[in-house]
């Protein structure tokens, strides 16, 4: 008799709820309009703007908003595992996608923004929960005026590099001052 066998895997005991709230975005968006995108991550940073609903469904926070770099933290949960009990890789992507866009973001003008044209990842190691506080770090490397280009690294609790982007977005809006 194997383990599946002799558990019943649908039994309450089994069973985990999680509750997301978040705020609704339109009006967050309409609050950040005005302000540059640096102040606008400043602001999710310091709570005076609320976070993305993606944020809050993965439990994710800012943590650093430097010109051209962001970093984010995860505190890994149950709920972000597959099967086998590691995190699922959409994990790493969802974190190194904001990180990436949010570094892009602190070097635009108010009325300027980034969508995501392609996203490559390279998983080096894996991570669970038992990984630590994760980070997840977004670097500009090129700042255009129709593409911009980033680079994203996520590292484990002790440093250790488990995840390598790299990353082009579609710039929209005013065209950046390119330095």
């Amino acid at each position: 008799m194997t383990v599946a066998e002799s558990t019943d895997l649908h039994s309450p005991e089994l069973l985990r709820v999680r509750v997301v709230e978040w705020q609704a975005p339109g009006p967050v968006a309409k609050a950040a309009m005005p302000m540059s995108g640096i102040e606008a991550m400043r602001a999710i940073r310091d709570g005076v703007l609320p976070p993305p609903p993606m944020a809050k469904l993965i439990g994710f926070r800012m943590a650093v908003v430097d010109e051209g770099r962001i970093v984010m933290e995860l505190d890994p949960q149950e709920s972000l595992e597959n099967t086998i009990g590691l995190l699922h890789g959409a994990t790493a992507a969802a974190l190194l996608d904001t990180a990436m866009g949010c570094a892009i973001s602190t070097a635009l003008p108010a009325g300027q923004t980034s969508v995501t044209l392609d996203l490559k990842l390279t998983y080096l190691r894996p991570l669970s929960v038992r990984s630590g506080t994760i980070s997840a770090e977004g670097k500009v490397i090129k700042l255009g005026r129709q593409t911009s280009y980033t680079e994203g690294f996520v590292r484990d609790g002790k440093g250790n590099l488990a995840v390598h982007a790299t990353a082009t977005f579609s710039m929209i809006g005013e065209e950046p001052k390119v330095k």
